[in-house]
């Protein structure tokens, strides 16, 4: 999947409070590697992610092999507004 690493990161800022813990537990992850996913990759913890990120407008292109923590991103988001 493609997403500009402006989507990405707008994503990530919508979060309701505590997501990235509670992102982690579920998929069995520890949390600098959600913030990873999400573009902090300047940290040394934490896996890295399956991700490329392509130069190009609005960031970048970001090319997400694996989309479980996006989708669990978005279906938080959804049940914040809800």
């Amino acid at each position: 999947m493609n997403i500009t690493f402006k989507e990405l990161r707008n994503i990530k800022h919508s979060l309701p409070t505590g997501s990235i813990s509670k992102m982690a537990s579920e998929l069995g992850v520890d949390e600098q590697t959600i913030r990873n996913y999400f573009g902090a990759e300047k940290y040394r913890e934490g896996a890295t992610v399956d991700r490329h990120l392509q130069p190009g407008p609005n960031g970048g292109i970001v090319h997400l092999k694996d989309t479980r923590i996006l989708e669990l991103a978005k279906q938080l988001i959804a049940e914040k507004q809800n």
